[in-house]
Parts: C-alpha cells; structure tokens; sequence
C-alpha cells in the first residue's frame, strides 16, 4: 500500500510537476499581484490570499474531475475547417479577458502617471477583484492540470503536487506584490507579460502551439535586464545625493575663506 514512498519514479514525477506547476503559476501571481494592488493596503493580503485559495480549489476540483478535463479536448464544433474544443473556448475567452484587462491596465498606468485618473482606482471593489482572479484562476488551472496529466499518473502525486506548488506560491506572492508595487516600471513589464501571456492563450485556443519555454526565457531575461536597470537607476540616485548633500557643505566652506 505504501511501495510508493520507496518509488524513486514517483518522488522524480513529483518534484518535477511541482517545478513546473510553480513555474506556470507564475502569470497567476503577476495577475493576483496587480489587481490586489488596486485595493487599499489592508485587504491586500487578504485577496492576495483568497485568489490564491480559489486557485488551489479550482485545480483540485478539475483534477477530482479528470474524465470531465480529458472531454473537454473533444472538438464540439468546426470553424473554418477546425474543430474547436471546449478546452479551446475556455483558453479563447480567458486569453481575450486577459488581453483585455492588461491593456486597460496599462492604460489607467499611464493616465495615473499623467496625473489624468480621476479617483478611477476609488470604485474598485473588493468582490469585484476576487471575481476577476477567481474567473482567470479557471484558464490558468486548466493549463496546470492538463500538465499535470500529461506528466503524472497517480492522483495522489498530482494532488500533492499542486497543494505545495499553491503554498509556495501563497509565500512568494507578498514579496513579488509589495516588489511591483514599489517599482512602477516592474509593473508595466508585468503587464506586458500579461499580453504576452494573453496572446499565447489566444493562440493555443486556435491550436496554435507555441513552446512555453521561449516565453518564459524571454520573461526570465526582461525580468533579468529590468533588474540590473534598477540597481543602476538606485546607484545614481545615491551618487546625485550625495553630490547635492556635499554641494552645501563647500558652498559654505567658500564663504568662511
């Protein structure tokens, strides 16, 4: 009953799946991130900490529902001469949603910093940013689970596989926030990874497979270049004080001469 626990397959599978479901639920993160951001400070956390908690409900529950998720690949209808699935629907319209809310996104950034907001941030609701994170946690859990499929046979493997993926997501996910929060150019690359990503989903929806590796190689190096554009922009910060603070000093220096 438990040759599991010695099954060296099994414990590779599952490390494996976990890197990989962490990795994929990178996007959920940065998605979480940014609408938790519009609320006031103190129910950040605690959205950041719901949408995190229905991703994890959302993934148990299709992968207690595997013969439902392996249907969903069955073509419902053809357009075009291509059969579109209900797993295309789904990945279509949370593509289209994503696209969406990421260019509103980064256009009410942009107003903001052009001081043209007009209190919009205000009417954000709570609920109403729970629903949001709630709706996409559907299309990203459907990617994970259909991995997890793909790369585990046991349900108990993928089960706890997913558990510690969503934990370790729930731990990383106040840093990154409070991360993004604090560097407004960070930001708008989330955003932009969130096009990106949007984009993808798009074009899985019409069968259109694109490596996930190039994608995440391409967030990995911005993230990468953006870093090192914020520790050069904090260096010259500190250079620029310290030149103003020492410019008084020999001002006065000059006078006493």
């Amino acid at each position: 009953m438990l040759d599991w626990v010695t099954d060296p397959q099994i414990w590779i599978g599952f490390f494996t799946l976990v890197a990989l479901e962490i990795v994929l639920g990178i996007d959920n993160i940065i998605f979480i991130s940014i609408l938790a951001g519009k609320l006031p400070p103190e129910q950040r956390d605690r959205a950041r900490v719901l949408g995190l908690a229905a991703a994890l409900i959302s993934r148990l529950l299709l992968l207690f529902g595997l013969s439902w998720v392996v249907r969903l690949t069955e073509p419902l209808f053809t357009v075009l001469g291509q059969g579109i699935s209900g797993r295309d629907l789904i990945l279509l319209l949370g593509g289209l949603f994503l696209l969406a809310k990421s260019v509103t996104e980064i256009s009410h950034s942009m107003d903001t910093a052009h001081g043209k907001d007009g209190g919009k941030a205000a009417g954000v609701s709570f609920t109403s940013v729970i629903v949001q994170i709630m709706l996409l946690d559907i299309v990203f859990s459907l990617d994970s689970v259909i991995t997890a499929v793909g790369m585990v046979d046991e349900l108990g493997v993928m089960i706890a596989a997913v558990v510690v993926s969503v934990l370790v997501m729930l731990f990383a996910s106040g840093p990154i926030s409070r991360f993004v929060d604090k560097h407004p150019s960070v930001k708008m690359l989330a955003l932009s990874f969130l096009v990106l990503i949007g984009m993808v989903l798009v074009a899985e929806g019409l069968d259109q497979h694109i490596p996930k590796g190039y994608i995440y190689f391409a967030m990995a190096f911005s993230v990468v270049v953006e870093l090192l554009n914020i520790r050069m922009r904090s260096r010259q910060g500190k250079r620029v004080a310290g030149t103003e603070k020492d410019a008084p000093e020999e001002g006065a220096t000059s006078t006493m001469k």
